[in-house]
């Protein structure tokens, strides 16, 4: 009966599938009910998982927003794409730059086979103000505290904004655009939820009320992460209530769960859940006392690779196109998840397009088939930090910068010892690097390579390899003090209130 439904969707559905992505913001891996915690309640991601396919070993080309975005969009990584860091309102070439226009992003390879297209919610790759080519809808929002920093629409009609925080208008704008768009041609949708970035007060109470018996067991008591300085998130006022900040942050998941069940509905009602590829994927990962960290790869200086940093939640859901139910375990990130969203969708970039994109489709993994010749390493970057990680070793190199790091994740899980000068493990080491140097000869381009960051363009006011590596006691963001004193807006307009990490003015590092 199963395998006579499955082909009669197949028989059935139209040629071209619509595809919803929904991309949030700091939302790790192990945060959700079915990458195993044991308290959050997330049953639309449980949902997906349980009737579609579970990465297990997804993991962002780099742990901070800006980049990591950048790569899924383009499929390529930072050292080809130029973006590395988060795009901070503070240093205005930055934000009001468009990015993205110099690469073919996924909106572009979409709208040109005909699929309507638009973008809800966080964008955080400069100019926001104009919708870039290859989007029909674009409404950017990218935090609690500021409005609407783009919307351009061909609909005469639009959903009501309030002015203060709603955790109902990237959905409501998100389900505005289903029902309006030609239901003639397929569409692609990107909605981008923000609620898992810091900060970690002010969801709904009702949530937040319910997980603050939680015991959090499922986060480890780690002593603080001994290869760098605590600085930005890390360094927040909410981190002195352990309690109070996860229960808010668990919160925000179950929001963000909310929200995602409304699309899904919203695809039921409309008769096309069958014919849809839905995402559900985050930026980077997120430690919330992890390691003794709160944050994310920036979260210390020098910036990190931890595994909660890099791991990110990865669900795909595809009638009639994937085998349901499955959990890979094979490495995959960003850069092979765009190219699989282009296969689900029939989509074959031209070869000379991808000699240039260094990730596959895992599309054949997701049908159940053996891919035998799957690379089992992944590397990732931060800069002019690069890692190289395997099922059981993980290699960072810092250019100088710092101490290179070598972790035995079977035998050191928490990441505390740093085998890098052992003489037992320079085999092992020796054989990374050269694989890591290899990776990087083939796909870098040298004018934007990370490892000329010192010359390229600044991203913001706290780049690690400009920072003079002095911090408060306390972090207090300008953005973060005007939200907990209750304020509409902050005193710059359209500022991105969930930045990651800018600073006042006067902390500015020339």
């Amino acid at each position: 009966m199963v395998a006579d439904q499955a082909m009669s969707i197949r028989k059935g559905a139209p040629a071209r599938p619509n595809v919803l992505l929904v991309l949030a913001d700091d939302h790790a891996q192990w945060a959700a009910g079915c990458y195993a915690n044991r308290e959050i309640r997330s049953p639309s991601m449980d949902y997906l998982a349980a009737t579609g396919v579970r990465m297990a070993n997804a993991f962002t080309p780099s742990p901070v927003c800006s980049p990591a975005r950048a790569s899924l969009w383009t499929g390529k990584i930072p050292s080809q794409h130029g973006v590395h860091d988060y795009l901070g309102d503070a240093v205005a070439e930055a934000v009001d730059r468009p990015w993205m226009n110099e690469h073919v992003t996924l909106a572009d390879r979409f709208h040109r086979e005909g699929y309507t297209t638009g973008l809800v919610g966080k964008w955080h790759l400069g100019d926001s103000k104009h919708r870039p080519a290859g989007f029909d809808y674009w409404y950017v929002k990218s935090g609690p505290l500021s409005a609407s920093e783009g919307h351009d629409s061909p609909w005469a009609t639009a959903p009501r904004d309030l002015d203060r925080y709603n955790p109902h208008t990237l959905a409501d704008h998100a389900v505005h655009f289903l029902r309006e768009r030609d239901q003639s041609v397929p569409f692609f949708l990107t909605v981008g939820f923000f609620a898992t970035h810091s900060p970690w007060f002010g969801h709904a109470e009702r949530l937040v009320d319910s997980y603050r018996k939680c015991t959090f067991d499922d986060i480890p008591s780690d002593p603080v992460h001994p290869f760098g300085s605590l600085t930005s998130e890390a360094r927040y006022v909410t981190r002195d209530n352990r309690t109070e900040s996860l229960a808010q942050y668990y919160a925000a998941v179950t929001e963000i769960d909310e929200q995602l069940g409304r699309l899904l509905d919203e695809l039921d009602s409309q008769g096309v859940a069958d014919n849809t590829v839905v995402v559900y994927t985050s930026d980077h990962g997120l430690n919330t006392g992890h390691h003794g960290i709160w944050g994310k790869g920036n979260a210390t200086h020098p910036y990190n690779m931890v595994e909660e940093s890099i791991r990110v939640p990865l669900l795909i859901k595809a009638p009639g196109q994937t085998l349901p139910g499955q959990t890979r375990l094979e490495p995959v990130t960003h850069c092979d998840l765009h190219l699989t969203l282009l296969d689900l969708a029939g989509i074959t970039p031209q070869s000379a397009d991808l000699a240039k994109l260094p990730g596959r489709s895992f599309l054949p993994l997701c049908r159940g088939e053996a891919q035998a010749d799957w690379p089992r390493i992944v590397f990732g970057e931060y800069g002019d930090l690069r890692m190289a990680r395997t099922e059981r070793f993980k290699l960072i190199v810092r250019f100088g910068r710092g101490d290179d790091e070598l972790f035995d994740l079977a035998g050191d899980p928490r990441e505390t010892c740093n085998l890098a000068t052992s003489q037992t493990y320079r085999a092992v080491l020796d054989d990374l690097r050269t694989s890591l140097t290899s990776y990087f000869q083939r796909w870098e381009d040298p004018t934007v390579s990370g490892l000329r960051v010192r010359e390229l363009p600044r991203h913001n006011i706290e780049e690690d390899w400009r920072c003079d590596h002095t911090h408060p006691l306390y972090e207090r963001p300008l953005w973060l003090e005007q939200l907990a004193a209750g304020a509409d807006k902050i005193s710059r307009p359209g500022v991105d209130a969930s930045a990651d990490g800018d600073r006042a003015p006067e902390k500015v590092v020339q």
